[in-house]
């Protein structure tokens, strides 16, 4: 029985899970999206996630909590800096979880996991440009249909005149 056992394991031993996913987080925080299996990506979305909160108040007590899980100077930088800057706002959910389908060799269920706010396609600036240009045939077509009577109208009022 596994009651209470909530901790994803990996089929790995404390540290070399924490090695693992400290290794992860790194690359998740240097280029912003990688591709892994989709159990170490749900195990990494529990890891990072707490770290990136943590990120948001700069200071040096939570870079030094921070360090201890990280071990990477480049990617304390990078947390701190740009990452943190961007989630400024976000009360949480950093990351994303795109399941991408099997893998060849072994047939592993694989998945990408990025980071929310730094993809373009999903991101709120997308979101503004599309919105204008989106139009939808019942409400476009009522809209110029009115718009066309009103325009008429006043071509009318105009000829009269």
């Amino acid at each position: 029985m596994r009651h209470g056992d909530k901790i994803k394991n990996l089929s790995r031993t404390k540290a070399h899970r924490d090695a693992l996913l400290s290794n992860l987080t790194c690359q998740l925080i240097q280029h912003k999206r990688i591709v892994t299996t989709l159990a170490k990506a749900k195990a990494l979305r529990v890891y990072a996630e707490p770290l990136i909160t943590k990120a948001k108040e700069n200071s040096t007590h939570q870079r030094r909590i921070v360090f201890g899980y990280l071990q990477d100077k480049e990617a304390i930088k990078e947390l701190f800096g740009a990452v943190a800057e961007k989630v400024a706002g976000r009360p949480g959910g950093y990351t994303r979880i795109i399941k991408l389908g099997a893998r060849v060799g072994d047939n592993a269920e694989t998945a990408m996991i990025e980071l929310v706010d730094f993809n373009e396609i999903y991101g709120k600036t997308a979101e503004t440009k599309a919105e204008p240009a989106k139009k939808t045939r019942r409400a476009g077509g009522a809209k110029k249909k009115a718009s066309d009577e009103a325009s008429a109208a006043g071509e009318e009022t105009k000829a009269a005149e």
